[in-house]
């Protein structure tokens, strides 16, 4: 391997690396506002500039090659000069509200200007306009803490595809925003939040939805429930110092039931709900295609993910038909808490607020949605983020690391291993497989080391197929039918798979798509910043929950059993259609 210094270190390197990878790669921390990890270097915001053999022109870690030989210096005099003027002219005219931003202690800008020891701003900027974007339910932007770095705009196009963000206009009138600098309510935007993740300061923020919660909780006439997602469970303990992939669950039931919910519920008992709906619809669809020779739309997409729905409705109309017609597990629980558990508990389901705690910003879009009323009025009412729920934890003055292990309430809280993996890229995939595997052939999904190894990890596009042998009577015109499978997470991967579907170079059976990199695990509410390392932390933390539960798939957990024998009769039964399924609608890009 080739060898160079940094600050009189040798160290190696592999050959087309930039002086930042390297540099990261052996324990040397270079500070930058504008580069993502695995994407194209912007060079925007000039922070990361080193010294290279005492060379005059300071060059850019993200963008600079190293090469053999190569002399480089961090943390001179002249590169920490250099540093401290940009921060500072980024500070000046940076709308910062410091004292009550959203961004408070997680704010790069600020860390870095600790870091450089900046105490004054030596230079008056002219402030820039400030205009704030509440356009949207899931998001704000505030244009006047915008430091132009560039990140979102990465992310919305070169990540998810989506296209929502570009720099407009030149020079000091640069601003980042949509065509025109409009709403994002008027362009094509998914709400998927992934521009909230990268955003180094408070530019783009999730719409809060804390204030309400607590006036809900606070309200004596209320009776207020809440559900949490799989993938909260291996990151919010990063809100409060632990490494990402550590398991709270317990910890967390104790904290929501301190903030005052009257009952603390799990969003993977609806997570099994869905396993059973829509594995059904998917045998439906094969059997109207096989026995009954009648059109089915193939292949079927999962709909769990509303960024991912919304994505389809605005860019792919033409798979619509193809999207499975059960609401997300989010939505699923808000129908069944206002009228089966409200049936069951005695509670006015007029008196009951649902509040969800989702990785996911869209979820605050999607539980608006107007078609998600099935249970007489809004299925649920607010949705909090994963860092929503850590500010609330800490306002409260909860110590969070000393809470005992609390258990999730019943009856509609017990959930097996597979609806926990709904967190990962890959898991709504496995989950259904386990139950469609076994309902057709009467045994257990073959499995490698406990999952189904084509469908793990981080691949942009993910295969697989399972071979349906020895098939039990009902099924046995499925005989030898090989059912070919898709994954794909981040919408821009999703745009090639949808295109090669379209061209007719690939064809399946079923398709997982998540709107976010990683699946729910890096979803746009989770704690920042989310890089691989940490995706894969939180994915392996998932399996290890899946893997300690003594039921690991949908259609063994007794209370998905007991709520069909004692409400909804059966899978795409009228009920369950009514409560469970939904429709979509085509929308304009413009």
């Amino acid at each position: 391997m080739p060898k160079a210094t940094i600050n009189n270190m040798e160290i190696q390197f592999e050959a087309g690396d930039t002086i930042l990878k390297a540099a990261h790669a052996s324990g040397i921390e270079i500070p930058t506002l504008c580069f993502l990890e695995g994407k194209d270097p912007q060079g925007a915001c000039r922070v990361c500039v080193v010294e290279i053999d005492k060379n005059k022109p300071l060059a850019v870690a993200c963008a600079t090659p190293i090469i053999e030989g190569m002399k480089i210096m961090t943390n001179t005099k002249r590169v920490r000069e250099a540093r401290r003027t940009v921060v500072e002219l980024l500070l000046s005219e940076h709308e910062g509200n410091c004292q009550y931003c959203d961004r408070a202690e997680d704010c790069e800008l600020k860390k870095l200007a600790y870091q450089l020891g900046v105490s004054e701003i030596r230079y008056e900027g002219e402030k820039p306009l400030s205009w704030i974007d509440e356009t949207t339910p899931a998001l704000i932007r505030d244009q006047a803490k915008c430091i132009k770095c560039r990140r979102c705009v990465t992310v919305c196009n070169n990540v998810q595809g989506v296209g929502a963000l570009f720099p407009q206009g030149r020079g000091y009138s640069t601003v980042i925003s949509t065509a025109f600098d409009s709403g994002l309510d008027t362009v094509a935007c998914v709400q998927c939040g992934q521009c909230s993740a990268v955003c180094p300061v408070g530019a783009i923020t999730e719409r809060n939805h804390i204030d309400a919660v607590w006036r809900a909780i606070e309200d004596p006439e209320k009776f207020v429930v809440v559900q949490t997602a799989p993938a909260i469970r291996a990151a919010l303990g990063e809100c409060f110092g632990y490494e990402p992939g550590t398991l709270v669950t317990g910890k967390m039931v104790s904290a929501l039931r301190l903030l005052g919910f009257d009952r603390v519920f799990d969003t993977n008992f609806t997570a099994d709900l869905t396993i059973l709906e829509e594995g059904t619809e998917l045998l439906t669809r094969l059997k109207s295609a096989l026995v009954d020779k009648k059109p089915a739309s193939f292949p079927m997409f999962t709909s769990c993910s509303p960024g991912w729905i919304k994505f389809a409705e605005y860019f792919y109309p033409e798979f619509l038909p193809n999207l499975s017609t059960c609401k997300s597990p989010q939505q699923m629980f808000g129908a069944v808490a206002k009228t089966y558990y409200a049936e069951k508990a005695g509670v006015d389901p007029k008196k009951m607020v649902v509040v969800s705690v989702m990785p996911c910003t869209a979820k605050k879009f999607e539980c608006d949605r107007p078609e998600m009323a099935s249970s007489g009025s809004k299925d649920v009412d607010y949705v909090l983020t994963t860092r929503e729920l850590g500010r609330m934890i800490q306002s409260a003055g909860i110590d969070f690391k000393v809470l005992p292990e609390g258990k999730i309430d019943s009856p509609i809280g017990m959930s097996s291993g597979a609806a926990d993996i709904f967190a990962n890229t890959g898991g709504v995939m496995e989950a259904a497989l386990r139950t469609v595997h076994e309902i057709v052939t009467g045994r257990e999904l073959p499995m490698e080391n406990l999952h189904v190894k084509p469908v793990e990890g981080l691949a942009g596009i993910k295969e697989a197929s399972v071979t349906f042998t020895g098939t039990v009577p009902d099924w046995n015109f499925l005989e030898g039918v090989t059912a070919k499978v898709a994954v794909a997470h981040g919408l821009g991967n999703t745009r090639t798979l949808l295109d090669s579907i379209n061209e007719g170079k690939s064809q399946y059976h079923f398709v997982e798509i998540m709107t976010c990199p990683g699946g729910c695990i890096g979803g746009g509410g989770q704690p920042r910043l989310t890089t691989d390392d940490v995706r894969l932390a939180r994915i392996s933390a998932i399996y290890k929950e899946d893997e300690g539960k003594e039921i690991r798939k949908s259609h063994m957990n007794p209370e998905i059993l007991r709520i069909y024998e004692d409400y909804l009769v059966k899978p795409l039964g009228e009920k369950s259609h009514h409560l469970l399924h939904t429709h979509y609608i085509q929308r304009s890009r413009v």
